[in-house]
């Protein structure tokens, strides 16, 4: 069967151009033809195709020219060629797991030609070896058929050359004879490879963890020695004895972009030991046990059986705003009041017959007051007015200095655009005292509702966490907002930041800015922090730095400038879970009163942890600039892990008690100078939340 292939693949050859005749030759040969296949399809006038069959059939082609190509580069050991098609063309596009003509994939010629760079980057792409190998003897005997074939042609053509006299035949067949030659010395070498290779060593680095109650997670590195031929796939075994007789379960792992595996739907409270072996064209080596050799699925909680902190909170807040609407529906603040003064009743009316008038616009300039600006934007452009103006609606113009509870009030109203109608309905403005208070969240409502009705669009986003001021008097409060998609809005257009900025430079005063020069000024750091604040860590244990400073009228907390909604931090390891044993002895080390050593066991759960720790409070105290001799009596939050959804989760590192919270005019050694900045309290527990 594998002579008539090779005949008919001869045949072919006679009818088609000249081949290689060596390997730069054969080098050159489909680098030039790479430009053909890196033809964008569109380019192509659709009007001289004859329909869609022949664009198929045209698409193909290219397809399949690229799939030779990929070819031609393992075989020519061109690592650059094969990082380019990989990207160039997807696997089913490239047929990466599609046999030839010779029985043989594109990581079957990588690994027995002992390639590892081109190899691995065939791993990485999902490539596979070829399912005709099923054992040991069956790739030793299609390597000596196909080496054998290629001999024998070589030594066909090789007389014909010397038997023929010059002429055109005889020069085609020389170019054939130095290509089939070429080939002979691949397969000689491919054979050479695989008998000269033998079964991959045991993984290095095999850590076992705890990932759940219910659950452990395996990581490993490949073996060390890199005299073996390429990993290709790796086993993970697991039973309950040390011996691992019986067995419990296995798993192969064949996708090597990320060498773990978890195992799931263990037994809470039982030991797991567990192996790993790896797998090259020779056969499963021997396994490696991990370490620690055994694991106990578990969860910090069952140290003391508590309850998750946020369970049903989510629930029973719901519940209770259904409460509330309930009883608001037939509440007396939807009634209108007649029993106001003239003057608030007219103030009233008029800022709600400017609500709904067909003339209500976008303010062009600042008086005195107090305003709020939507920021919509999407790449480098921003929604502007017809009058190329950023979205601005009064608040207050009889309003002159912000009050801080004011401002905070509205950052959570922020988290309810869409219930802004109802709420101005339970908003009342009353006769008591507090009048004043309601009057300004009152216009702040009316307000939102004007923007929302000028953009026809509910939510206009997160609130920056502070206020823009100028002498002027006026304050601005500002929402941003990314667009994400080609949303169309009412009364306004996109414009380039850049054009929108140079534009108001001209007509702008820079010796005394506006609250609207300072917010266009600045337009890019706010879109910066905007998105930094939408970020989510990646899974795993962090270990986090609580730093507060308090002001007259709030409480500051230290954040990174990079990542605002989260506290200072470093990663501790990928694995979010925190086992009971690993609680328990962070329990005691919390419960020591004069700091002892108290490093745990070797080989142990609590020693890895330890070693991370040790490692992660050098890293946090480098990242906050704070010398490490200084942080002697940080100490570790003992009372909770702070988990974030399952896949994040915190330990707190807190100065001594005393410098938790600096006030107002202290000097405090452990606040850092530049990276990171201060938010109000409540604004980072918002911005956590989102």
């Amino acid at each position: 069967k594998m002579t008539q292939q090779m005949r008919d693949l001869q045949l072919a050859q006679a009818r088609k151009p000249p081949g290689p005749s060596s390997p730069n030759a054969a080098k050159r040969l489909y680098r030039n033809l790479s430009g053909k296949f890196r033809v964008n399809y569109t380019s192509f006038d659709e009007g001289s195709l004859a329909g869609r069959g022949e664009k198929e059939k045209l698409r193909k082609s290219y397809l399949f020219q690229s799939n030779a190509a990929l070819f031609e580069a393992v075989e020519l050991q061109d690592l650059d060629r094969v990082q380019e098609l990989l990207k160039q063309y997807s696997p089913e596009e490239l047929d990466l797991n599609t046999p030839n003509s010779e029985g043989l994939l594109p990581l079957d010629i990588a690994i027995m030609t002992n390639n590892a760079p081109i190899a691995r980057a065939l791993l990485q792409a999902g490539a596979k070896e070829s399912p005709h190998f099923v054992s040991l003897e069956s790739r030793s005997l299609h390597l000596s058929t196909l080496l054998r074939e290629a001999e024998q042609r070589v030594n066909e053509l090789t007389a014909q050359v010397v038997n023929e006299a010059p002429n055109a035949d005889c020069s085609e067949k020389e170019k054939q004879l130095k290509a089939w030659e070429w080939r002979y010395r691949l397969y000689k070498r491919m054979k050479a490879g695989f008998e000269h290779a033998r079964v991959p060593d045991p993984p290095s680095n095999v850590h076992l963890s705890v990932a759940s109650s219910s659950s452990v997670q395996v990581t490993f590195w490949e073996p060390l020695s890199v005299n073996s031929a390429v990993v290709t796939k790796y086993k993970v075994e697991w039973s309950c004895s040390p011996t691992f007789s019986p067995l419990l379960g296995e798993a192969v792992v064949d996708k090597l972009k990320s060498l773990h595996y978890t195992i799931r739907g263990l037994v809470s409270g039982t030991a797991y030991y567990v192996q790993v072996s790896a797998y090259n064209m020779k056969g499963w080596g021997p396994p490696q046990a991990s370490v620690p050799p055994f694991a106990i699925p578990s969860n910090w909680r069952e140290y003391d059986g508590r309850a998750p902190r946020r369970r049903g909170q989510a629930e029973a807040l719901d519940h209770l705003l259904g409460q509330v609407k309930t009883v608001h529906q037939h509440c007396v603040c939807h009634e209108p009041c007649k029993n106001q003064p003239q003057s608030r009743k007219h103030s009233v009316s008029k800022s709600l017959k400017h609500l709904f008038h067909a003339g209500s616009k976008f303010l062009k300039t600042l008086k005195r007051g107090l305003y709020l600006t939507a920021i919509f934007y999407k790449d480098d452009n921003i929604l502007v007015t017809h009058e190329d103006q950023i979205p601005v609606v009064e608040i207050d113009d009889t309003y002159s200095c912000l009050l801080m509870q004011d401002f905070l009030w509205f950052t959570k109203v922020s988290c309810m655009w869409d219930e802004i109608l109802w709420l101005r309905q339970c908003v009342t403005v009353s006769q008591s005292s507090c009048s004043c208070i309601l009057q300004t969240r009152f216009k702040m409502l009316l307000a939102i509702s004007q923007m929302q009705g000028l953009l026809g669009i509910q939510d206009l986003g997160q609130v920056f966490f502070e206020p823009i001021k100028d002498k002027q008097g006026n304050i601005l409060i500002v929402t941003l907002k990314e667009v994400k998609t080609n949303q169309t809005f009412e009364s306004v257009r996109w414009v380039p930041i850049c054009k929108l900025q140079t534009s108001r430079k001209s007509v702008s005063s820079p010796e005394e800015p506006t609250a609207l020069d300072t917010l266009l000024i600045s337009v890019q750091d706010k879109l910066a922090y905007h998105q930094r604040s939408s970020h989510a860590l990646s899974p795993g244990l962090y270990l986090g730095y609580l730093k507060l400073c308090s002001a007259v009228d709030q409480i500051r907390v230290l954040v990174p400038e990079q990542l605002p909604n989260i506290l200072c931090h470093v990663k501790i390891r990928s694995n979010p879970n925190i086992s009971r044993e690993e609680w328990e002895w962070l329990q005691k080390m919390a419960s020591m009163e004069e700091p002892v050593s108290a490093e745990p066991e070797a080989e142990t759960s609590q020693n890895h942890l330890f070693q991370e720790l040790q490692a992660a409070i050098k890293e946090l105290m480098t990242l906050v600039n704070i010398p490490l001799q200084e942080a002697k009596d940080f100490r570790l939050y003992s009372q909770e892990v702070l988990d974030f959804g399952g896949q994040v989760s915190f330990l707190l590192l807190l100065p001594p008690s005393d410098d938790v919270c600096t006030a107002p005019g202290q000097n405090n050694p452990y606040t850092p100078q530049s990276g990171f900045l201060t938010l109000p309290l409540q604004i980072f527990e918002l911005g956590e939340k989102r």
